[in-house]
């Protein structure tokens, strides 16, 4: 289990990490989000002992990381799969870091196995593409076979297999009752993969809970509507209080609609004789909660594109 109390960080007269206060718990993935620039990367450095808090705790199993004497065997991090020497071979890599860490030989080949990369032991790492060395990152957090693992943006540069392969290891890890604490911008991978969120803006906590919970508490329920009379479906829903807009599809148009239930939808339909192709529930989305609860906390917005 991961537990961060009170962790605070600051670089000069900047404070990156302010009072932050969480837990992350074994036997689900827990995703963690923020803007960039919230202090995500300052917070996982601190929990690994890389960088020393200003103020606040942050422990591993109810111990700093630094009290860990072989820490790989306690936790497994990919922070950064290009801080690696590239004129090593993957093998020669894994197999120092388990001299050092204390870890049998033999998990060096396997691990290698587990990541798809056997066939590429022997390759320096510098011709590795960028979703290879993520490969090679996650062999490296593997290698002790930690209970707790720590994942920033690990599905950069992944071909679509990839992506596929890392959620559903993910999920095994999960299951086998480790503590996984993922940091990701990607959010459809967030919802398929992570039971949990910690989010945080300008170093402070905004969000911990359920990925549904705070997917429901950004966005309103709603609906989509498929008519080929979306002009005047939407005067009859905007003059009933919905709040509509349009959403652009082939063949009929389609309309995002708000404030108004389905049956509400379908009746109004029905009662002026309007078409509808396609009358759906719209689920809430963890996308439009992120940017709605974490608005004040962007440093750098763009305008909407025109």
């Amino acid at each position: 289990m991961i537990e961060v109390n009170e962790l605070t960080k600051t670089y000069g007269g900047r404070t990156a990490v302010a009072q932050l206060s969480f837990t992350v718990r074994p036997g689900q993935v827990t995703g963690f989000l923020g803007p960039n620039g919230a202090g995500k990367t300052s917070t996982l450095r601190m929990i690994l002992g890389l960088d020393t808090p200003s103020g606040g705790t942050a422990t591993v199993g109810g111990v700093p990381f630094r009290s860990h004497r072989r820490g790989l065997r306690h936790v497994g991090a990919l922070l950064d799969a290009g801080q690696v020497h590239g004129g090593r071979s993957a093998a020669a890599h894994l197999a120092a870091l388990a001299r050092s860490n204390g870890i049998p030989r033999r998990r060096v080949e396997e691990v290698l196995q587990e990541v798809g990369l056997s066939e590429a032991a022997r390759r320096r790492i510098g011709g590795f593409s960028l979703g290879m060395k993520q490969r090679l990152g996650v062999a490296t957090a593997l290698l002790g076979d930690p209970p707790v693992l720590m994942f920033d943006e690990p599905i950069n540069g992944m071909d679509p297999e990839g992506v596929l392969w890392m959620r559903h290891l993910f999920r095994r890890l999960a299951a086998e009752g480790r503590t996984v604490f993922l940091s990701s911008h990607l959010m459809t991978e967030m919802e398929r993969t992570a039971d949990h969120l910690v989010v945080i803006g300008q170093g402070r906590l905004i969000a911990a809970e359920s990925v549904r919970s705070f997917a429901a508490r950004g966005t309103r329920p709603g609906a989509v509507v498929g008519t080929p009379r979306a002009a005047e479906l939407t005067g009859l829903l905007t003059a009933a209080g919905a709040v509509v807009e349009p959403e652009g599809s082939a063949g009929a148009e389609r309309l995002v609609v708000t404030g108004l239930p389905t049956d509400r939808i379908g009746a109004l339909a029905l009662e002026h004789r309007i078409v509808l192709h396609e009358l759906t529930t719209r689920s809430a989305s963890l996308e439009e909660a992120f940017m709605e609860l974490t608005a004040d906390s962007v440093d750098h917005q763009a305008g909407r594109p025109r």
